[in-house]
């Protein structure tokens, strides 16, 4: 059995379920990157934080810690939505002259979610790139604009 004050691991989906703002079951306790300290950092300059060593799922995971009630949420917030907007446009920028530099370096450093838009970045420029020169013979409509569509009409029929 724990005694009261026990400090433990336990998966996030727990932790979510446990915590009662009413009755204390549990309180969390911020993993370092999200702590001052390391809000500062961020602050100074997001670019050159390996944010894959940190924690590959940084922005997914920061904004799931913000169901707890942490007094630090607001400056939590902030620091990830700062941090994405500082890295953004030299992901973008990186995914776009990726054919010309060597990106492997900057890459092996992103969050799981810039990666997936430094590989969306890469593909759009691929294949305007092929439409440009005749190889694709239309561009087709995103999946997600497809599906948007789609949901559109149905939410109408009803």
């Amino acid at each position: 059995s724990f005694m009261q004050g026990s400090k433990l691991e336990i998966p996030l989906w727990l932790a979510k379920g446990l915590h009662d703002s009413k009755r204390r079951i549990i309180s969390v306790e911020l993993p370092k990157i999200y702590k001052e300290a390391w809000r500062t950092v961020f602050s100074a300059d997001a670019n050159v934080v390996d944010l894959h060593k940190m924690g590959p799922y940084y922005y997914g995971f920061g904004s799931q810690l913000l169901n707890f009630d942490n007094p630090e949420n607001p400056e939590i917030a902030q620091t990830i939505l700062q941090t994405f907007i500082s890295r953004f446009r030299r992901i973008m920028d990186s995914s776009q002259n990726a054919y010309n530099e060597d990106t492997s370096a900057l890459v092996a450093r992103l969050d799981e979610l810039e990666r997936a838009l430094f590989r969306a970045g890469q593909k759009g420029l691929n294949d305007f790139q092929c439409w440009e020169k005749g190889q694709a013979s239309q561009i087709t409509a995103s999946s997600l604009v497809q599906n948007y569509g789609k949901r559109k009409f149905t939410d109408m029929d009803g």
